[in-house]
């Protein structure tokens, strides 16, 4: 399996491409923003290569440039079943609250679930539901990797403070994730890379849950 990162957008967001090195399939995870080098990145792994659009879940910074990646690549979009109302509701996305910029609505292929698990090539990507940042936040797992979007990031989490978003299932999606067996390098949608047991051991929102920032 091969990752690669492009940073981008006005936050910025980390969007990942990942490939199956057997069969060079390809997908495109959090593009959040549309820049010359996103798209060189996804021309270089195969426009015709990339088969699916992950969304670990629906705010504007990690789907603006879902459309200009579908134009390129006509790949499907996953995101999970709770957060599609914010495809269409630039008050759920922050479009026009954060960034004032409507969003470009795209029309997403497959509303997923707890425990589903996305074929790319040899690899078996499965989603775990994760909400807190947002009712549907969702991270997805793949061989020794955890992509968690907004969820889990490096000595930190998510805010729960936007709509549809839960201090209490934060911490409870944190306890999930530090509940697997083993170590993964985690991917976060912000900020560098971490590993799960660094989080385990240093994060203060896991197993802290007298600590709120927001309330």
């Amino acid at each position: 399996m091969e990752i690669t990162e492009i940073t981008g957008g006005m936050v910025p967001t980390n969007c990942y491409i990942v490939t199956d090195d057997a069969t060079g399939y390809a997908a495109v995870i959090d593009p959040g923003f549309e820049s010359p080098e996103l798209t060189k990145a996804v021309l270089k792994a195969g426009a015709d290569k990339v088969e699916a659009i992950l969304l670990t879940h629906g705010h504007f910074d990690h789907i603006l440039g879902v459309n200009e990646i579908k134009k390129l690549t006509n790949a499907k979009v996953y995101i999970y079943s709770d957060d599609m109302p914010f495809i269409s509701d630039n008050s759920l996305n922050l479009s026009t609250v954060v960034a004032s910029r409507p969003l470009k609505t795209f029309k997403a292929d497959v509303a997923l679930n707890d425990g589903d698990i996305i074929p790319l090539g040899n690899l078996k990507i499965r989603v775990l539901h994760t909400p807190g940042h947002t009712i549907g936040s969702c991270c997805y797992l793949v061989e020794d990797a955890i992509f968690t979007g907004d969820t889990l990031m490096q000595m930190s989490c998510g805010r729960t403070d936007f709509p549809t978003g839960s201090y209490t299932q934060i911490l409870q999606s944190l306890k999930r994730l530090g509940n697997l067996e083993g170590n993964y390098h985690i991917y976060p949608g912000h900020e560098g890379k971490t590993t799960l047991d660094f989080e385990r051991k240093n994060n203060p929102f896991m197993g802290n849950s007298a600590y709120d920032p927001y309330h």
